[in-house]
């Protein structure tokens, strides 16, 4: 077991609802710890266990809800926040 971080932007998410089923959606995925919001920055940050689950499968929860996102693991170099 290894408890890894990625984070996925949420800056195309304009209402409380559909944060709301973002945040759902993200929830329920077998695997996944934690889930932090930073409204300020636009983001969602996981925990999750990756024996348990992928990144994909945060690409995958959100566009059931109508949203896309690139999440990235948070030491990735193509995170855009990687430098933050």
């Amino acid at each position: 077991m290894a408890i890894k971080m990625a984070q996925v932007s949420i800056e195309n998410i304009d209402d409380a609802e559909g944060l709301d089923s973002v945040m759902t959606a993200l929830k329920n995925i077998t695997g996944v710890t934690a889930i932090d919001l930073d409204k300020a920055s636009n983001t969602v940050t996981i925990r999750y266990d990756d024996t348990d689950t992928t990144i994909h499968a945060f690409t995958a929860a959100i566009s059931m809800v109508d949203y896309v996102t690139q999440p990235f693991p948070i030491d990735a170099p193509q995170n855009p926040r990687y430098d933050d």
